[in-house]
């Protein structure tokens, strides 16, 4: 059953309701010397939490390929360019421009 968040128009008073989702909306404030109009706010509900083990596609792998992976990570990569020294680039020598005299 959820809580339903209510606020006075007439006097602005918020208040929060602990009903079942098919009973009828509040339509005057609880507070006895006001007797107001309410209005039923929009709540943004509460957050869910996963916790444990087997919310994710890589917890339902099977133990073979766990174990490759994990030899996988371990395994430095030397196929990778960015890791590679380039060789040295050899200078090109300017040109000189000619003189006539």
């Amino acid at each position: 059953m959820p809580n339903y968040d209510y606020e006075c128009q007439k006097c602005g008073k918020r208040f929060e309701v602990f009903q079942s989702m098919n009973d009828q909306k509040l339509t005057h404030c609880p507070t006895k010397t006001c007797d107001g109009p309410v209005k039923r706010l929009l709540g943004t509900g509460g957050g869910i939490l996963f916790k444990g083990a087997g919310f994710y596609q890589t917890d339902y792998r099977s133990s073979s390929y766990q174990a490759a992976s994990k030899a996988d990570q371990g395994s430095p990569k030397s196929d990778n360019p960015a890791t590679t020294p380039s060789p040295a680039a050899t200078p090109t020598p300017k040109a000189t421009p000619k003189t006539t005299e």
